[in-house]
């Protein structure tokens, strides 16, 4: 269950990302420190480090969990230092998040900064900022269905021609 939070969240943090890199108007190579705080302001309403939290605890886990296989004797004192290491690591988060910041900074003007932060204060930018993650995972899993059934008919194309050349899959 962990794992899937984990991994949605960072798809959709992934996707924020892309979807980033794709809009680049007059882009900022060096963003003002003004740019910088209007774009903090931006991914703090949209709380951006709620979706990158399950990031920092994610690895730490997951190297818990290999040093498990090793010897899984070790649980208690390796539960342990992993609750010791979530305290320690959880709050670097906060790295993401002023680097999502300067991200932002990096590929919109001041100006447009501006107005964005503007949007994300109105009614219909709060509505966007709840109801588009669960945009994303619906289309998400959407996706992953319509996946699903082009492979069937992949496969059975795939089986109908390789027959057609003599091989049974």
């Amino acid at each position: 269950m962990i794992a899937r939070l984990c991994t949605r969240y960072a798809v959709v943090g992934l996707a924020a990302l892309a979807i980033m890199g794709l809009a680049k108007p007059a882009a900022a190579a060096n963003p003002s420190p003004a740019s910088v705080l209007i774009a903090k302001q931006i991914v703090q309403f949209k709380d951006v480090d709620a979706m990158f939290a399950p990031l920092a605890r994610g690895v730490v886990e997951k190297v818990k969990n290999q040093f498990m296989q090793t010897n899984f004797m070790w649980a208690k004192d390796l539960n342990e230092v992993a609750a010791n290491l979530h305290k320690e690591y959880d709050p670097r988060v906060s790295e993401l998040v002023d680097a999502t910041a300067r991200i932002y900074a990096e590929h919109f003007t001041e100006a447009e900064l501006r107005d964005l932060l503007t949007f994300y204060q109105s009614p219909l930018g709060r509505k966007m900022i709840v109801e588009e993650p669960k945009v994303i995972d619906e289309s998400m899993n959407h996706a992953g269905q319509w996946g699903d059934a082009l492979a069937e008919d992949v496969i059975a194309r795939m089986r109908a021609e390789m027959k057609k050349r003599g091989h049974d899959l």
